[in-house]
Formats: structure tokens, C-alpha cells, sequence
């Protein structure tokens, strides 16, 4: 499930969204900022400081994560079940290993989320479908603008 279009979209962001519910169904979206997809089914995300996206996934293993190009105004949304992995657990020590290489060891976790993908669709903003003469430059130029990342 995971393609090289969809790794190429999660080696290229910044920061993830990583969404859970509590029992209740009560939403939380968190910023995720050490991630990165582990084979063809799986992406691993460091807890650095998650307790309530923690709290969420452990009464409720549903969860929605996105990675989204701002420039580009295009990426994917990714559901799946949700697993905590703690430092006790033999799986901690080979799952952490590619998220340990992206911190180099500045952020400490403990635990991390093994997220098993269950499906996978594009994000592409509405003005593709309303401007799609409009070139990928010139959407990039576009919210380099709005973005007040302009030279």
C-alpha cells in the first residue's frame, strides 16, 4: 500500500497529523515530527510528546494520519490500526532504530506508535479542480506567496 509516491510524500514533509479518538469518540489531531514509513504496510511515529494521541490509541486503535506538501497543496491520508510499542517490548528495539536515525538522539521517546495501514487516498487541495490549467510552479509560486515565502 504504501508506493514510492507515498514515501516520497512522507520523506518530504516536515511534520505528519496523526489522528485518534478517545472512547468516547472525542477528536484530537496532533502534530507528529518524527516519522517515517517502515515497509510496504506500517509507519512508525515517536511519541516525543504525545499523551493524549497515547491515551486515545490505547482504548481506540482507529486512527487517520496525513502528509500534505503546503507548496504543492497535494499528499495522502492513511487509516489504519494504531499500536503502542514501549521500550520493554523486543519489537521497541528494531522499530526504533529508523526513528532514533531522523533524531540522531535530540528528542528522547519511550514509546512509539506502529501504525499497521489499512488504507491509503491523495489529499489534493480544491484548486486543482478549479484552476487545472494552473502548472505545479505556478501553484508552488502561488503559496510561496501566501505563505510569505517569497525571496
Amino acid at each position: 500500500m504504501i508506493t514510492s509516491e507515498i514515501k516520497k510524500a512522507i520523506d518530504d514533509s516536515v511534520l505528519c497529523w496523526l489522528a485518534t479518538s478517545s472512547l468516547d469518540g472525542i477528536p484530537n489531531v496532533s502534530p507528529k515530527e518524527v516519522f517515517c514509513e517502515y515497509g510496504e504496510m506500517m509507519i512508525l511515529v515517536a511519541n516525543i510528546a504525545s499523551p493524549q494521541t497515547v491515551r486515545n490509541i490505547k482504548v481506540n486503535k482507529n486512527v487517520c494520519i496525513s502528509f500534505v506538501d503546503i507548496l504543492v497543496q497535494k499528499g495522502f491520508q492513511v487509516k489504519g490500526l494504531a499500536y503502542i510499542i514501549k521500550k520493554n517490548n523486543p519489537e521497541f528495539e528494531v522499530l526504533s532504530k529508523p526513528l532514533l536515525e531522523i533524531t540522531q538522539g535530540k528528542y528522547p521517546f519511550s514509546t512509539l506508535t506502529k501504525i499497521e495501514v489499512e488504507s491509503v487516498k491523495p489529499i489534493i487541495a480544491p484548486s486543482y479542480k478549479l484552476f487545472p490549467e494552473m502548472s505545479i510552479e505556478d501553484r508552488v509560486n502561488s503559496a510561496r506567496k501566501i505563505y510569505g515565502l517569497t525571496e
